[in-house]
């Protein structure tokens, strides 16, 4: 971990905690976020959640600490004939200020696409949503050699978006496939190994693209395991998935960060 980026804990709650639930965590969130200045703190809930979550973040704000709400996914389109999809300026009114994009359950199941992608982080740039975008590799693809072919790929697909809004913020999370949801976790030195990578993509882009852009990891993170991985030189933080929907292994994820940052 850089201590000039402030790491950065993202919860992927996925299809779970639509309702009264998701606002009871965000609640707790938000104590979380107040117990741990030096990190900085993100909840992704269902679509249906997200306005009711932002409203309660704002009111627990009142007393301190921050919790940014994001959207799961969006369509780059700002409106039109799209039944069952949600714009960006939907989950800017809503009250999103982030949004994931890229999240290899959406590539895998839904089919999207390097250039879709790239579609919906320009879009999440003019809506002035905060992209977190997603790149990894399958278990076939890391036992056949090609995790940094297919990872520099997919990010050549939308770095030079990056570059072009460097004075915003962005983040990029690295979720080798094989690992999401499987409590498979890659070690922190292989971890590293594709962080660094990605950061040397960056920097051929700008300096300042590579100093200002939190690279997260993320599959199968727990509290368990966060600090090692946290640990490492180019990861800035977490994009975290199961462990996101209990405050208890969500707060220890934090504070293995925040303990990271003070020590340093």
């Amino acid at each position: 971990m850089n201590s000039a980026r402030k790491p950065l804990i993202a919860g992927n709650w996925k299809m779970h905690l639509g309702g009264i639930a998701g606002i009871e965590l965000a609640a707790k969130c938000m104590d979380i976020a107040r117990q741990n200045p030096h990190v900085e703190l993100v909840v992704a809930p269902p679509f249906t959640a997200i306005a009711a979550i932002a409203q309660e973040c704002e009111e627990q704000g009142e007393h301190g600490g921050h919790c940014g709400v994001a959207a799961q996914n969006m369509n780059a389109k700002s409106a039109g004939a799209y039944t069952g999809e949600v714009s960006p300026a939907m989950l800017a009114e809503a009250g999103a200020t982030w949004v994931i994009l890229g999240h290899s359950e959406r590539r895998q199941h839904y089919g999207e696409t390097d250039q879709q992608v790239h579609e919906k982080v320009a879009a999440a740039f003019v809506a002035k949503l905060v992209p977190i975008v997603c790149i990894g590799e399958t278990l076939e693809e890391r036992e056949s050699g090609q995790t940094l072919t297919v990872v520099k790929r997919q990010l050549s697909a939308f770095v030079e978006l990056l570059q072009e809004h460097v004075a915003l913020p962005s983040a990029i999370a690295y979720e080798p496939v094989w690992a999401i949801g499987t409590g498979k976790t890659a070690g922190p030195a292989e971890a590293e190994e594709v962080h660094a990578a990605i950061r040397e993509v960056l920097s051929a882009q700008s300096a300042e693209l590579a100093a200002k852009t939190r690279i997260l990891y993320g599959g199968s993170v727990k509290a368990d395991n966060a600090k090692a991985l946290l640990a490492a030189a180019n990861v800035d933080g977490a994009l975290v998935g199961g462990a996101s929907l209990e405050a208890a292994s969500f707060g220890a994820i934090a504070r293995a960060a925040e303990s990271l940052v003070v020590s340093s």
